[in-house]
């Protein structure tokens, strides 16, 4: 019964259903051959255009379909130009990647052993090596500001008692 339902195309497992259908990435690129537009076809004409063609798309055809454009757009198959699609120009020079390009290295004359680079970071103490003696002050004053000495200050005369001072600060005069 199985073997009958495969060949109606009404149900089965995925696998058998998916097995008729071509590569989504064929499919996107013939899509983008039979509309021929100029500027290039957007992702509706293209999903429109495999839905014409092809009955049996799976439930997640929009989400594939996009999926398997970016795969695309990444890998250089198909372009990206305006919100459309399109196959690369072959005569086109290929796309420059972000910043500033490697300066050209000159080759190093044959024979030559080159080494590692070094790691980045502080490199490793060794645990082999005797410890550093602690260095001595040459000087006999203790390190760091020396303590405050304590002046002495003038001995203040007390208010006289018929004189009332105001509140805050005083004018100036």
């Amino acid at each position: 019964m199985a073997a009958a339902d495969v060949t109606n195309g009404t149900q089965g497992p995925p696998q058998a259903r998916q097995s008729l259908l071509p590569d989504y990435t064929q499919l996107i690129l013939e899509a983008i051959d039979a509309l021929d537009e100029k500027a290039g076809s957007n992702k509706t004409t293209i999903a429109k255009h495999i839905e014409s063609t092809h009955s049996d798309l799976p439930a997640a055809h929009t989400t594939l379909l996009s999926h398997h454009l970016n795969k695309m757009k990444q890998s250089g198959q198909i372009v990206m130009l305006k919100n459309n699609y399109m196959r690369p120009d072959p005569n086109a020079p290929p796309k420059r990647g972000r910043g500033r390009p490697p300066k050209p290295k000159a080759p190093l004359p044959p024979g030559t052993v080159v080494s590692p680079p070094r790691p980045r970071g502080r490199p490793p103490k060794d645990p082999l090596a005797p410890p550093k003696p602690k260095p001595t002050p040459g000087t006999g004053r203790p390190r760091g500001r020396p303590p405050k000495t304590a002046k002495a200050t003038p001995p203040v005369d007390p208010p006289t008692p018929g004189v009332k001072r105001g509140r805050g600060r005083p004018p100036k005069v």
